[in-house]
């Protein structure tokens, strides 16, 4: 008798150990913590948008026209007037674009996934026969009726975030005449999802733990288009389940704020994956990220709604040309030689703007000038050449249009787009040259 309640006695305890391993929170390596962190940090960043967006008073489907300068987000593009919005269709919905006659200046119509991701863009060089008109908008696949004469695009998610732009160029109320005619519809009543609810945080303190504690919330409200990441996606979903356990919630907050953290630093100067080269970082990837979702992060981070390599190229300037850290307190100059202009690089137009270093927003000076581009009237040297000057005064050579102002006692980044590149920005051969201290 003693036996058998023995033996029985040994089988429960052998269950009731088998369930208390079951029920210990998984284990994770400090790499794994750190990878799985950066890979949700870049939906985070999009749902921490959105739901900014929706608090300021967007709304399905409604374009808001920005006045030009009147953007909050990190590296805005001056060049542009904006308008906004965020998109929804489904099954027995789609939202109609009308985009008006627009000649002689860059514009495009560009939808992200939520994600950051692009997933369309609608201009002349995508839709050379028809750029303007009307366009549907539709979930693939669905099977509805669409006005007549409307060229269809079928979108592979339900929601998305779009950006008009139009050049301001030489006039820039002409520009804005044209914003103003890009007019968004719904037909049918598409089912509108709730906005994922999860941390809203500054870019100078990104989130610890409770990143992982939104992570069903993140990754349910949005799938990855992205294949061979799913791995990556449950990692994030098992550590957010781990960090019930209070112990284990402590330790990978303490990973992300060591691990994690270094690893972005160290990712952020070459752009995930991208290359570095007299002191300009070019991105691998831009727009379209594949499988470098570092990448996708680190462009989430210091530049949302990055658009892809062939509408345009965003270089990064950080240091000078001994390696130190772009300073206002410094004069720069920038000389492009005679035969290497920026606007050989680019079919629209070449701009130039200085962010600071930790939210990535212009920065503020006396005379309000924010950026050098193509209609800024620069001057060229005398042997056909062309320096840009970055200062908080103006140096006394320097033309006034070439100088773009750097408040004093505070460090920052440039970054120089070309829109439409060409030659060898467009396939990756060309930097711009180094940016000199004097």
């Amino acid at each position: 008798m003693n036996r058998f309640i023995y033996a029985a006695l040994g089988a429960l305890m052998a269950i009731t150990t088998s369930t208390n391993a079951q029920q210990q929170p998984a284990q994770f390596s400090d790499q794994d913590v750190s990878d799985a962190y950066i890979y949700l940090l870049g939906r985070l960043l999009v749902t921490r948008q959105q739901q900014l967006d929706f608090k300021e008073g967007f709304k399905w489907n409604e374009l808001v026209h920005r006045k030009p300068g009147e953007v909050d987000w990190p590296n805005p593009n001056l060049d542009v007037a904006y308008s906004e919005a965020w998109v929804a269709v489904d099954e027995s919905s789609c939202t109609i674009v009308s985009v008006p006659k627009v000649e002689g200046r860059y514009y495009t119509v560009h939808f992200l996934n939520g994600w950051g991701e692009t997933i369309t863009n609608i201009n002349e060089r995508l839709f050379p026969k028809r750029p303007f008109g009307e366009f549907a908008m539709c979930l693939r696949g669905a099977n509805v009726a669409i006005p007549a004469g409307a060229t269809r695009i079928d979108l592979p998610v339900k929601y998305s975030r779009v950006l008009a732009r139009v050049e301001l160029g030489s006039d820039p109320n002409a520009a804005v005449a044209l914003q103003h005619q890009f007019k968004f519809r719904a037909t049918g009543s598409p089912k509108l999802p709730e906005i994922p609810k999860t941390p809203i945080f500054e870019l100078e303190a990104l989130p610890g733990v409770e990143a992982f504690e939104a992570a069903d919330i993140a990754l349910d409200s949005e799938p990855d288009l992205s294949v061979g990441l799913e791995a990556l996606a449950e990692k994030a979903r098992a550590i957010g389940n781990a960090v019930k356990d209070p112990a284990e919630r402590t330790r990978v907050d303490q990973v992300i704020k060591t691990r994690a953290f270094a690893d972005i630093a160290k990712a952020s100067p070459i752009i995930g994956h991208g290359t570095v080269l007299r002191g300009w970082a070019r991105p691998g990837v831009v727009g379209e990220y594949g499988l470098d979702y570092v990448a996708r992060t680190m462009i989430n981070t210091g530049g949302i709604w990055a658009n892809i390599k062939p509408e345009v190229l965003y270089y990064r300037g950080s240091v000078d040309q001994a390696g130190a850290d772009l300073n206002g307190d410094n004069v720069y100059t920038l000389t492009f030689p005679k035969d290497g202009l920026p606007a050989q690089y680019a079919t629209f137009y070449w701009s130039v703007i200085a962010v600071d270093s930790h939210r990535f927003r212009v920065l503020p000076n006396p005379i309000n000038r924010f950026l050098i581009n193509n209609q800024s009237g620069v001057r060229f040297n005398p042997d056909g050449s062309l320096t840009l000057y970055f200062a908080d005064q103006k140096p006394a050579d320097a033309p006034d249009s070439n100088w773009l102002p750097t408040p004093k006692g505070q460090k920052y980044r440039l970054t120089f787009r070309f829109y439409r590149p060409t030659e060898g920005v467009a396939n990756g051969t060309y930097y711009p040259p180094p940016l000199i201290k004097r």
